[in-house]
């Protein structure tokens, strides 16, 4: 049976809601997956957002990371890298913060069915794309193949390592890792995630791909994806770049023509490729 994905089901995704710490992870030093349950919450998209709040300090908008088909475990992974993500990090069990959304649209992951598709994360790039991977699984007979390629620096800087060791044992799901530098010891492969593509098979003529982590990583994702032979308007891109406001009012995010936070934060390669090969954008 399909899980139905939700549309946008939020009265109004600009007033606050109350919204509470069940369940702290540490996945690695500066990054903090949190469980919240919030009464007023009635669920989300792949790939939407929600901006989070300490209060007293700030909001910022962080990518929703759990499985849309459970609108009652509301989960976000948050890298502790400015002042309101690192007071959110410090956060423990039982905390309250404020919650606002969701906003964005979504993974395009409906229009993917009967194709095989490709999921290209690289470092924290695997949270935004976590509920795409939960979906096609869930609805595993919808799709063809399904292959996972994740790259991270370094080893010890994984994420969701059980997650990825469970979906490895699957017989249904294709998981590729890799890492940039590893010490004596690893025994996985070493190199750009991109260099994964070479040693998995799919029909391109028929390959929706989903793709996020650095612009970089996108961009040369997206050259490889395409001289393997997929449509540039088939690789779908997670930017989430210097999101701020959610509304597309303050300019932070701001990409040629287009405000990542009101327009996205998912775009084809179609439609990104001009813009990203222009670097004073």
């Amino acid at each position: 049976m399909s899980t139905v994905l939700a549309p946008n089901p939020q009265a109004d995704p600009m007033v606050p809601v109350l919204a509470r710490i069940t369940r702290r992870i540490e996945e690695v030093p500066d990054v903090v997956t949190f469980e919240m349950e919030a009464p007023d919450w009635n669920g989300f998209a792949p790939g939407q957002f929600n901006m989070l709040g300490v209060f007293g300090v700030g909001e910022i908008p962080i990518s929703i990371s759990g499985p849309a088909s459970e609108p009652d475990r509301l989960v976000h992974t948050i890298r502790a890298v400015g002042p309101v993500s690192r007071a959110l990090a410090g956060l423990a069990e039982g905390a309250a913060l404020g919650l606002r959304g969701p906003f964005g649209n979504e993974w395009p992951v409906e229009t993917a069915r009967g194709r095989d598709v490709v999921v290209i994360a690289g470092g924290l790039g695997l949270a935004p794309v976590r509920p795409v991977l939960y979906h096609l699984l869930e609805n595993r007979n919808d799709f063809n193949k399904v292959i996972l390629l994740y790259g991270a620096r370094r080893p010890e800087e994984m994420l969701f390592t059980g997650e990825l060791s469970a979906w490895r044992a699957r017989f249904d799901i294709e998981v590729a890792v890799t890492v940039d530098h590893a010490a004596i010891g690893w025994h996985g492969h070493v190199g750009v995630v991109t260099s994964l593509l070479r040693n998995v098979g799919f029909d391109p003529a028929s390959t929706s791909a989903f793709v996020c982590g650095p612009e970089i990583m996108m961009r040369f994702a997206a050259r490889a994806l395409v001289d393997a032979g997929v449509a540039p308007g088939e690789i779908w891109m997670s930017m989430e770049r210097n999101m701020h406001c959610a509304i597309g009012l303050c300019g932070h995010c701001q990409l040629g023509p287009v405000f990542i936070c009101r327009d996205g934060p998912i775009f084809d390669w179609a439609r990104l490729k001009p813009l990203m090969m222009q670097e004073e954008l």
